[in-house]
């Protein structure tokens, strides 16, 4: 179980995204293998459309995992397949059915957090995209009223034409669902610098970590993808690097780490997970929770 560290400071809730083969329980093991205290998890296969029923059984190794390693704090990731921002009709409704059984899978496994990319316009126009990407989740929360587990709309790289590049868009979909008691925001690191917002000092940081409370507000985000980038500020490319080898560099991690605005937030890698052999999930884990333990100046609350 996770507690309050030896400062009394609130307890690390620190983890990475974890292979679900032999079943999605064993990604509790593994995570708590590595020292973890949360985890992100696809609940299916990502890389298909298929939908495997999810049987007792599963729920209840599920249950039994969770039990054993006392981690609680769970994301789950949807397929990168779904589009509900997408201007035709029937890749939307694809989506949208995909999207309600994730978060039927998620309620009965006891998910707290389903974390959505909003999706790609597809050449519609931003403004197209937000208004279809909130009318999606609309109808979806309409069709499953009081589902226990909470869709975050993560921030993007704003590559090609996909939307939640600006916190702006974000605000704006989370605004048009009007349901603030079901939704929230995933904020990714890497995405958030190449899209322009600046991370690498500590004015910068809180340039943009108040952009987003006035924008958003921090009460909204509820978990944190820490990664950094292979690419330069504002490249709007989406390419995760090993946390402090990146152009964000090691820095802006102590600011988010020692942040106690964020400290209820899991904070999850989605790093590369080995280099030579090395087993890099443990190194970056290492990293960070090192920047954690480092004290030094922390924002203001």
């Amino acid at each position: 179980m996770t507690t309050p560290r030896s400062d009394g400071r609130p307890p690390l809730l620190l983890g990475a995204h974890f292979s679900i083969a032999g079943g999605r329980h064993n990604a509790l093991y593994a995570a708590a293998g590595c020292g973890c205290t949360a985890l992100q998890l696809f609940t299916k296969n990502a890389r298909t459309w298929k939908e495997t029923p999810l049987t007792r059984a599963a729920v209840a190794r599920f249950d039994q995992a969770r039990k054993e390693t006392g981690i609680t704090e769970i994301a789950a990731h949807t397929s990168y397949l779904l589009n509900i921002a997408s201007p035709d009709d029937g890749n939307r409704a694809r989506s949208r059915a995909a999207l309600s059984a994730e978060l039927e899978r998620c309620g009965r496994l006891g998910i707290p957090y389903i974390v959505h990319h909003p999706g790609a316009h597809l050449g519609a126009g931003a403004d197209a995209g937000v208004d279809n990407a909130a009318r999606e989740i609309r109808r979806i929360f309409a069709a499953l009223p009081g589902r226990n587990c909470r869709l975050l709309l993560e921030t993007t790289a704003g590559q090609g034409t996909g939307i939640g590049r600006t916190f702006e868009e974000i605000a704006a979909i989370l605004s048009a669902v009007d349901a603030p008691d079901r939704m929230g925001v995933c904020l990714d690191t890497c995405h958030i610098f190449a899209a322009g917002y600046d991370l690498r000092t500590r004015e910068a940081y809180e340039r943009t970590m108040d952009h987003f409370d006035r924008t958003i507000g921090l009460a909204q985000l509820f978990v944190l993808h820490l990664n950094d980038a292979k690419n330069d500020f504002h490249s709007r490319v989406d390419r995760h690097e090993h946390i402090g080898e990146g152009a964000i560099g090691i820095d802006a991690f102590g600011f988010v780490m020692q942040d106690p605005r964020l400290a209820r937030c899991p904070k999850i890698i989605e790093t590369p997970k080995t280099r030579g052999g090395t087993d890099m999930d443990r190194v970056n884990l290492d990293r960070l929770r090192a920047l954690a333990e480092s004290g030094g100046d922390r924002p203001s609350a």
